[in-house]
């Protein structure tokens, strides 16, 4: 029975792309991040083998006086631990192994701060994570240094990192469990204390109907002066096939407008950015004038505008990746992989750069597009659909209809696109939507010959290909893309 279940299990990672190790259908392509077939560490939550969801329930918590300053002793001795571990970490030899570190720190951690045994073990992972997480940075900093893609090091481990968050996390089963009527077990120095919840209708429902729970965390909302549980829940969906996703959607971010997608019958739709953009400026300007005056009301009034700025694109995110899926169920939509744009893109900065140049490169890095990828990628799966990442190269600069490709067919680089060859005109953010969503056509037709999903197609494989010669395969193929322009019919505008 358990060959059985081993056999099926590596069925569906094979057809999904999802094999890893010596088992990788594209063993070349694993070594590039930019050829990665989802969505970046952020998205990696929003996929498993077995493709599952995890949602997360957000349990508001009502306490009395003395539960509330158990749970926050419990907070700060926490967060203590986690500096005490990570300098301990640092002290020999910027470890990142969890088993070394709990063999160091677990006797002190329960002598010097109180923890609990279960979370005793849950602080030296965690720190250990963190400097896997800095360790990779410095790694990836070094090779991009060495092909003089960057001049700048990466100063992540010069010193221990300091944890400022007092935000802890709990076992299931061990550090927090669930009890009836809508009341939570949770552990603290004092020991267990038993709290009232409220929380979304539909998140209770799937606590009480035992869907499968992880791990939670124990966050402070300082301004309310309110803890909330935030509770990981998994959520089993159907396996993609490309029988199940008959369309295909590409999507295309940007500053001005923050989404544009466009389907293969020429369907589109522009998602504004007007009404949000100019206040994340305003907030921008603030904040320069509040660290330029440095003193602690700054710096506390700092702490509030980041919390809005950052509530403000949030739910910006949340609404038009909402209106996405909507757009699009059982699709399969494809996005531009952005992973290391900053150091992929040439751009002046600096004083090598002009005021306006500079302004833009404030401008693009102030965006969370990869939040806004993410927040598409889990809704797309509980709506039967699937977001996949696709190359992004020239996107913008290649014309859809005769695959001409060059500078010079965004004049001024504005929002217009003229094609220098067919003299094909169309909104800039239009055409690369058009671009992404032929490539992803591209990636679904080869997983439903081959039955492997591959944001690659056909590119070169074997150990004596290099990522340059692969590029180019791909670029080739997708330059034999064409694109009808009389089945377009005109583009509907959305927004905010």
């Amino acid at each position: 029975m358990n060959i059985e279940k081993d056999l099926t299990r590596e069925r569906a990672r094979k057809a999904l792309g999802f094999s890893q190790g010596r088992n990788s259908p594209l063993p070349q392509q694993r070594k590039t991040s930019h050829q990665n077939i989802f969505l970046d560490n952020l998205m990696k939550q929003c996929y498993t083998p077995l493709m599952k969801v995890t949602l997360t329930a957000k349990l508001k918590l009502h306490t009395t006086p003395e539960q509330f300053r158990a749970l926050r002793t419990t907070q700060l001795a926490y967060r203590d631990a986690l500096n005490y571990v990570s300098r301990y970490a640092y002290a020999h030899g910027k470890m990142s192994n969890k088993v070394g570190l709990q063999d160091g720190t677990y006797v002190e951690i329960r002598a010097r701060y109180k923890i609990p045994a279960q979370m005793a073990c849950s602080i030296p992972r965690q720190v250990g994570a963190t400097y896997k997480t800095l360790w990779t940075k410095v790694k990836q900093n070094a090779a991009q240094r060495k092909a003089g893609i960057t001049k700048k090091r990466y100063k992540g481990l010069d010193q221990p990192p300091k944890y400022v968050s007092p935000t802890l996390t709990y076992q299931l089963g061990h550090d927090y469990s669930f009890k009836t009527e809508h009341r939570v077990s949770i552990l603290t120095l004092q020991g267990r204390v038993i709290l009232p919840y409220t929380a979304y209708s539909k998140h209770v429902t799937m606590i009480q109907q035992d869907t499968p729970i992880g791990a939670a965390k124990l966050w402070y909302d300082k301004a309310r002066k309110q803890f909330y549980l935030l509770v990981s829940l998994e959520i089993e969906v159907a396996d993609p096939t490309p029988e199940t996703h008959t369309s295909v959607a590409g999507v295309d971010v940007g500053v001005r407008y923050l989404a544009v997608t466009s389907t293969t019958k020429g369907a589109c739709a522009f998602h504004t950015g007007k009404s949000i953009v100019p206040k994340a400026n305003h907030y921008a300007r603030l904040r320069k004038r509040l660290q330029k005056k440095g003193t602690r009301s700054a710096t506390r009034r700092l702490v509030v505008i980041a919390g809005r700025e950052r509530r403000l694109k949030q739910d910006a995110n949340h609404i038009v990746s909402k209106r996405i899926i909507d757009r699009h169920p059982h699709s399969l939509i494809g996005l531009e992989n952005l992973t290391d744009i900053r150091e992929r893109t040439k751009r002046k900065r600096g004083k090598k750069a002009t005021r306006k140049q500079r302004k833009a490169n404030v401008a693009y890095s102030k965006w969370s597009f990869a939040q806004l990828q993410s927040m598409i990628a889990y809704k797309a799966l509980l709506r039967s659909s699937m977001a996949i990442k696709v190359d992004a190269h020239y996107t913008s600069k290649a014309c859809p209809v005769c695959g001409h490709t060059c500078d010079a067919n965004r004049p001024n680089k504005g929002l217009l696109f003229v094609c220098q060859h067919c003299h094909y005109t169309l909104h800039a953010d239009l055409i690369g939507a058009r671009n992404i969503t032929m490539r992803t056509l591209l990636a679904r037709q080869d997983w439903a010959r081959t039955g492997q999903l591959s944001v690659a197609p056909g590119s070169l494989d074997g150990p004596d290909v290099s990522v340059e010669e692969a590029k180019a395969a791909r670029l080739r193929r997708y330059a034999e893309l064409r694109w009808m322009p009389d089945t377009s019919p005109r583009a509907s505008a959305g927004g905010i």
